[in-house]
């Protein structure tokens, strides 16, 4: 236990955690592992570390060991019930840090199992609450909370309502009693700030709980008691007592919280129970007013505040509450006293800018600061407009007029002014949201967004005099947020100011400049050109790329390097733009990416850095390396092989791709050396043991297959290879990686090889439709079989898939025709699946000697199948050189294989030449009728009889 504490401690540790994650992954394999973690997490002879370590590592093992795809247990079930018995009382228990991580576990385990294989667990908690004891309701409410936070962002069904049924039939009234004797222990223990503020953190989970048990349908319980809920809500939204105030500025205290948390749910009532909490509205607008016309600028006010102005914004959406703002004094207090205050620039925030200058932009770009003042704000004001456009914009414009003003009387000392002014304006000129791909896409026409960047923003960044810099950052946003809005012939000008400011010294100025570069290189009007022009950024490329590459080099420390993942982002665009115009400075291109790769290998700190850095790398191999890939290859080999070497998991499944665009990028050369020895090591279960590296592998070795085909079969590595197919095909998550692998092997191979194994291959294909046979499976068999009937050419084609199933089991090949390959072929839905499928029953009724001699009946349905498919001919779009962006945002790391764009594969069309198939349909027909004297028309006039209307299309497609 001893050793294991240690090896939990030292995971956290960055300078041991590779030997202590390697040597977890083997203690884990031993029985009750599990049950150790939590005997570690509950023993106070370990340190805080230890248990923490052991709470996260508890956390994850679970995540990926409790079920499988099916929902079957993969722990012994001794060990299931244990941990079920033993998790609540523990985390009730422990320290607040370790109750998150234990929580996050409940949360897994409950999304498997609970109500039904837990159905005692609702029991268990209301068994555990006290009339007074703080602390263990708290952790009793925590676990409560983990659980039932589930259903926030789900989609109502009839299973979740029972669910939630389920719930409140046990802890509602209780949950509701403690609701009442908390209040009053607060009212008895007002004077005790250690009590009172346990009880506070009791109120703060129970408003959470509120939301959790309101969020899908107001329970009838809340519903029968709106009148004491509401004044409950509304006492403590105006409680006040001295005694809770914090002493630090900056950090939030247990008043501003619960307050956040019932603001939280006056959100939720006021949008979705109207007609249970209309009534009470008002007095909440009420004291929201107050609260925000008298909360402090400190920090430990921001959410608080945010909060608040949520909630405005939510009431300002119905017309009976916005009413009361529809005339121009109240509008005048509401602008002078709640939005400027909360626009306005802090000392808090400039030193956010000066000392941690990373994060004022992630708070500040778009959408990403939701909790706040600024984002609040400018949401409630948005919501005013959208309201009574005109007597806002009059308003506010006043005020922009006021604090320019303000400005031109003193430039070096008000630049706070014109700040204020500028976002004050841009808040009002935009109408709806910021998005990531074009900025604003509609304004408010009453102002002239143009003729104000040209007035007052646009000398801030033309000037090179001393401006100040939070000015400029104001500029370059001003431009970067209405960037749809700007004509390309306007683009040409403007371009070259913001490529201007990545020069900047500051931090903030050259990060924005970098954004605002890369979202306008990115950006295209109506008609799909861009703003600014691939043939106006190609002379500047060189020197842009080698800047930005200096400003990443900055600070060659790992963690440091990759702090900035906006720049790398600004470098993937220009590689995307210039496309082969990176030729020219491959080289300079190459050393620095080999250069960067080597430094956060050391240390991969932060997943968006990393996932640009391969998008990027991506783009350079994609447009370098057909004419390059010699060059490429030698320089990229050694570090992607250190990375596998070393065990690198963040990159791995990146540089898998990576090598397989390389691959990818020169089909018709051999294999070299480099790929022959790299083979045999991802053949290997460790790599395939991690769901996140499969995708890539499955491309990789495709890729190293259609090169190398015959060396992998000199080399003794098409078994090994069958044996991962064999494994992937076996789960549901994995069979769609299996097929494709299968296909490969099938395209890349001849059949004299393949005839040793395609037997097995069926057995394999046909055990899994037998036993857990799904749509998706089946479907993908249907396409696999269309694809192995389609390849005559190459030796397969139908009668060979005929012979090898017979083999099998005598006979099998009708019944799986006629019960599941004809049947669900017409349920194919991707054009190119449908393709296939066309070829493969044309082909069937040409070339199949099997269909002509011996399945004579079969010959009909096929060709009914066929001329089914033609009434919904499939049109395969065509492939353009497109990449599709992605919002990292959006994105997960750590969890699974993230794609790269840049380098994204398309679905392979093995027959391009086949563009029209109607046409192709009746030509194929044509000729082989042609070829066999005749034969293809006499089978369908002897076999269509009883089926006069498809005898007359097919005589159409043959006389075309």
């Amino acid at each position: 236990m001893q050793r294991l504490a240690s090896t939990l401690e030292a995971s956290l540790d960055p300078s041991q955690n590779k030997q202590a994650e390697t040597a977890l992954l083997q203690e884990q394999k031993k029985p009750g592992f599990s049950l150790l973690l939590l005997q570690i997490v509950a023993s106070d002879a370990y340190g805080s570390t230890a248990r923490l370590a052991g709470a996260l590592y508890f956390k994850n093992f679970i995540r990926r060991n409790w079920t499988d795809e099916d929902g079957n247990y993969k722990l012994p079930n001794d060990e299931v019930i244990s941990i079920k018995r033993e998790l609540i009382g523990l985390m009730i228990n422990v320290p607040s840090n370790i109750q998150y991580q234990l929580g996050d576990a409940v949360g897994v385990i409950a999304d498997s199992d609970f109500w039904r294989r837990w159905d005692t667990l609702v029991d268990d908690l209301v068994s555990r609450l006290t009339p007074d004891n703080a602390r263990i309701n708290n952790g009793v409410l925590q676990v409560a909370h983990s659980i039932f936070k589930r259903w926030r962002p789900l989609y109502r069904s009839d299973e979740l309502y029972t669910e939630i049924n389920h719930v409140l039939g046990k802890f509602g009234d209780p949950f509701v009693q403690l609701l009442g004797n908390t209040d009053q222990l607060i009212e008895q223990n007002k004077d005790n700030k250690r009590v009172l503020s346990q009880y506070f953190s009791t109120m703060n989970l129970m408003m959470k709980l509120i939301y959790d048990l309101s969020v899908q349908d107001l329970p009838p319980i809340f519903e029968d008691n709106i009148e004491s809920v509401t004044s409950l809500l509304h006492k403590y939204l105006i409680y006040d007592n001295p005694i809770l105030y914090t002493d630090v500025d900056s950090e939030a205290g247990p008043l501003e919280l619960v307050k956040s948390e019932i603001f939280e749910v006056l959100v939720l009532y006021s949008q979705k129970y109207e007609d249970a909490f209309g009534s009470f509205v008002e007095q909440f607008i009420g004291s929201s007013w107050n609260l925000l016309t008298t909360a402090g600028l400190d920090t430990k006010n921001d959410l608080l505040v945010s909060k608040a102005l949520q909630f405005l914004t939510s009431v300002t959406r119905m017309s009976q509450h916005a009413r009361a703002f529809n005339n121009e004094d109240t509008m005048s207090q509401v602008i002078e006293r709640v939005v400027l205050p909360n626009l306005s620039l802090r000392e808090s925030d400039m030193e956010l800018f000066e000392d941690e200058p990373i994060e004022f932009i992630r708070r500040d770009l778009e959408g990403s600061d939701s909790d706040t003042r600024r984002r609040a704000a400018t949401d409630f004001l948005q919501q005013l407009l959208a309201q009574f456009q005109k007597l806002v914009t009059d308003v506010v414009l006043r005020y922009v007029n006021h604090y320019l003003s303000d400005y031109s009387r003193n430039p070096s000392s008000n630049w706070k002014s014109k700040d204020t002014a500028v976002y004050l304006y841009s808040s009002i000129a935009a109408k709806g949201a910021v998005t990531t791909s074009q900025g604003v896409k509609s304004v408010n026409e009453l102002v002239n967004i143009l003729d104000f960047f040209q007035t007052n923003v646009a000398g801030d960044l033309v000037s090179d005099s001393d401006v100040e810099s939070i000015l400029k950052v104001d500029a370059i946003k001003y431009l970067y947020v209405f960037r749809a809005q700007i004509t390309r012939e306007q683009w040409r000008d403007a371009f070259p100011l913001l490529v201007k400011h990545l020069g900047s010294s500051e931090y903030v100025v050259y990060t924005y400049a970098a954004i605002a570069v890369e979202r306008v290189l990115g950006l295209t009007d109506a008609s799909k050109q861009p703003a600014v022009s691939p043939a106006d950024v190609k002379p500047l490329s060189a020197q842009l790329l080698q800047h930005l590459f200096q400003l990443i080099e900055r600070d060659p420390e790992s963690a440091k390097l990759q702090e900035n993942e906006f720049l790398m982002r600004c470098v993937m665009r220009v590689l995307l733009v210039i496309r082969d115009g990176v030729l020219p400075i491959a080289d300079n291109v190459l050393a620095h990416y080999i250069k960067i790769t080597q430094i956060i290998s050391s240390n991969p700190a932060n997943p968006r850095f990393y996932y640009y850095h391969f998008e990027a790398l991506g783009a350079f191999i994609r447009f370098a390396a057909p004419s390059q890939s010699e060059k490429m290859e030698n320089g990229l080999y050694p570090i992607f092989v250190n990375v596998l070497q070393n065990d690198i998991q963040e990159f791995i499944p990146y540089v898998f791709q990576l090598f397989a665009a390389l691959l990818e990028a020169n089909p018709s050369a051999t294999l070299t050396t480099y790929y022959t020895s790299l083979t045999q090591p991802i053949l290997s279960p460790e790599f395939w043991s991690s769901k996140g590296n499969i995708p890539a592998l499955v491309r990789l070795l495709s890729s190293i297959m259609t090169r190398g085909a015959s060396q992998v079969a000199e080399s003794k590595q098409l078994e090994p290879i069958l044996a991962i197919f064999q494994s992937l095909i076996t789960t549901k998550v994995n069979e769609i990686y299996g097929f494709e692998l299968l296909e490969s092997i099938v395209a890349n191979f001849p059949p004299s090889i393949l005839d040793t194994y395609f037997v097995t291959i069926l057995q394999l294909l046909f055990t899994r439709l037998q036993n857990s046979k799904t749509e998706a499976f089946s479907s993908r068999f249907v396409r696999f079989y269309h694809f192995v009937s389609a390849r005559i050419e190459s030796g397969p084609g139908a009668d060979w898939f005929i012979k090898h199933a017979d083999q099998v089991q005598d006979g099998i090949y009708v019944q799986l025709y006629l019960r599941i390959i004809l049947p669900d072929t017409q349920k194919l839905a991707r054009p190119l699946d449908r393709k296939i499928a066309v070829i493969s029953l044309c082909k069937t009724l040409t070339d199949s000697v099997a269909f002509a001699e011996k399945y004579k009946k079969g010959w009909g349905y096929t060709c009914e199948a066929l001329l089914k498919l033609l009434e919904n001919p499939p049109i395969i779009a065509s492939t353009d050189d497109t990449i599709v962006d992605h919002d990292v945002d959006d994105m997960s790391f750590g969890v699974g294989f993230t794609q790269l764009q840049t380098i994204k594969r398309p679905a392979r069309d093995y027959w391009p030449d086949v563009t029209d198939v109607k046409s192709w349909v009746g030509n194929h027909l044509q000729d082989a009728n042609a070829r066999q004297g005749g034969k293809i028309r006499s089978f369908a006039e002897d076999r269509l009889l009883q089926s006069p209307e498809a005898l007359q299309i097919l005589s159409m497609y043959m006389s075309r």
